[in-house]
């Protein structure tokens, strides 16, 4: 099982098919598991690589809150980039995940030859935002007191979640199983630290205009947390491309595998041959 240190804390990755590097960073609910559909149709022709995030074992727990913020994360990222030795990458993740491609581009924009950023975005809407933070406080609060099992049962359901079930039940069922054996506790500090303290997408509008790097953004159309934010990041990254899938909720890459997948193909052979062109804004 291939790990390496970030800083002290090791981190469980691993790398499938030669080619380009193209980087997929997980979910909150998910993990390098997530990405499987991506894995097994980008390896025929990229350096497919995923990793699970500190706090999601195989990867370590650490125990410190200290230890967990959206910038440890993008900087956990770099890291993985520099031990394999990867001076430049297609960088891709959802939700949680497309945070971190977003911030590592914002970040190291040297480092990456394209973004694609799906389901990114929730808790930026000023109108929901009180009550998101509220919500995510007490979920936290469950997952230290009652445990992981019992928060997914909920979590996997939710209003974004449901069209997975209706679509795949079989792919909801790995989905829910894999969520109910994440670690409580890692769970419960990457929310309060990451996910709660992040900043909104909303706040980051000078650094997207300066963005330069291009970017894909995909989001589910029933996904009401990330609709509007994924506007918001196409309106205002120079290079940026805007996909939505229809009745789709949160995690599109798990709903809609062939669109998901041909839809990013698209975007990566669009770079390379140099025909993905700046917008002005």
């Amino acid at each position: 099982m291939p790990r390496f240190s970030a800083n002290g804390v090791n981190l469980h990755y691993e790398v499938t098919g030669e080619g380009f590097p193209l980087v997929w960073s997980h979910e909150y609910s998910g993990g390098p598991e997530s990405w499987d559909p991506q894995v097994k149709f980008f390896s025929r022709r990229y350096q497919v690589i995923t990793y699970s995030s500190r706090g999601y074992p195989p990867s370590d727990v650490p125990e410190n809150p200290e230890a967990y913020s959206q910038d440890i994360v993008v900087e956990d990222l770099r890291l993985l980039l520099e031990h394999l030795r990867i001076q430049q990458a297609f960088i891709g993740g959802l939700s949680m995940g497309g945070a971190v491609a977003l911030n590592f581009g914002i970040a190291h924009p040297q480092l990456a030859k394209g973004l694609i950023i799906a389901s990114a975005g929730s808790g930026s809407d000023s109108s929901i935002r009180e009550k998101w933070l509220v919500d995510g406080q007490a979920m936290t609060d469950r997952l230290l007191s009652e445990g992981m099992e019992a928060v997914a049962k909920d979590y996997a359901r939710g209003p974004a979640r449901v069209q997975l079930l209706r679509k795949d039940p079989k792919g909801w069922q790995e989905f829910y199983e894999g969520l109910a054996a994440h670690s409580a506790l890692g769970a419960a500090l990457t929310y309060r630290g990451f996910m709660l303290k992040r900043p909104t997408t909303y706040s980051l509008e000078e650094k997207l205009r300066q963005l330069q790097v291009p970017a894909l953004i995909l989001v589910g159309d029933e996904d009401d947390l990330c609709v509007q934010p994924a506007v918001f990041m196409k309106r205002n990254i120079p290079r940026a491309g805007l996909a939505v899938f229809p009745q789709s909720g949160h995690a599109i890459n798990l709903e809609e595998p062939d669109l998901f997948n041909r839809t990013v193909l698209d975007f990566l052979t669009a770079v390379e041959t140099d025909r993905w062109p700046e917008r002005q804004v």
